[in-house]
């Protein structure tokens, strides 16, 4: 089977970027079913981007302060900073097992 470079355009940046015969034949040969989805560039900040979590910029509802989370927020619920957060979790006491008598 020969393979000809392709051009693709990246889901994230939406730059066109070339998927090269060498890649083609690489994920062929890994049984890849689909071509990639993103440049080099994207791919590399994904990876190294915090476990692929996306980091979205907001407001505290409870301070006011402004604060990212690694979630993307649902209208409507309350976000909270991580000190507000933090404060409103009760502490919770460690857990002691009675021993069982056998």
């Amino acid at each position: 089977m020969d393979f000809i470079d392709k051009v693709l355009k990246c889901a994230d940046c939406g730059n066109d970027f070339v998927f090269t015969a060498g890649e083609q034949l690489f994920f062929h040969d890994k049984q890849f079913k689909n071509d990639p989805k993103r440049c080099k560039s994207c791919k590399a900040k994904r990876v190294s981007g915090g476990n692929g979590r996306p980091e979205t910029r907001t407001v505290c509802s409870q301070c006011g302060m402004e604060t990212t989370v690694p979630f993307k927020p649902t209208q409507g619920r309350p976000v909270l900073c991580r000190q507000c957060f933090q404060m409103k979790a009760p502490m919770q006491p460690p857990v002691v097992r009675a021993a069982t008598q056998g």
